[in-house]
């Protein structure tokens, strides 16, 4: 997916456990960690509010865009294994 997720690397400036900011957001654990694992789908403006609320930070610290590679340098590039 061409979005990344930094919550990880706002955490670590701001030296916060992943608990901390879910208690603080008011998310449970397990659904911070699917955000910051980049496996959710989407993410409500509320949420995202709390979160750059918490950690001191603008949304495009936390989200940020990635062009996706095209298949055929991929498989060129993995010696056509299909390994990303």
């Amino acid at each position: 997916m061409p979005i990344v997720v930094d919550i990880d690397v706002m955490l670590a400036r701001r030296k916060m456990a992943v608990g901390t900011l879910a208690e603080r957001v008011g998310i449970t654990p397990a659904n911070l960690a699917v955000l910051k694992n980049g496996r959710a789908k989407a993410v409500r403006f509320t949420t995202l509010a709390a979160l750059c609320e918490v950690l001191e930070c603008q949304p495009g610290d936390l989200l940020r865009w990635e062009p996706e590679k095209p298949a055929a340098v991929v498989a060129s590039a993995d010696g056509g294994r299909g390994e990303k």
